[in-house]
């Protein structure tokens, strides 16, 4: 996977799982999936941590390099 690019179009957050690591992914409206890690200070979402503050995000967009990639969803 590529460095951030601001070209890789924005995706809806639909949702929210967690992974087997305890990791909290999103779930993105092209059928991708992205990890939100609070990881202060390389990352910092703290609304990620709690019920509340992910629902929210949801409807918030990230940017999907897997689309920019054109990479089918999984």
């Amino acid at each position: 996977m590529r460095p951030f690019d601001p070209a890789a179009p924005e995706q809806a957050i639909t949702g929210f799982r967690l992974d087997d690591e305890g990791h909290w992914v999103a779930e993105l409206a092209c059928g991708h999936r992205q990890h939100v890690r609070h990881e202060p200070p390389m990352q910092s979402r703290p609304w990620v941590l709690t019920e509340a503050g992910r629902a929210a995000h949801l409807g918030t967009t990230l940017r999907c390099m897997r689309c920019l990639l054109g990479e089918p969803p999984a």
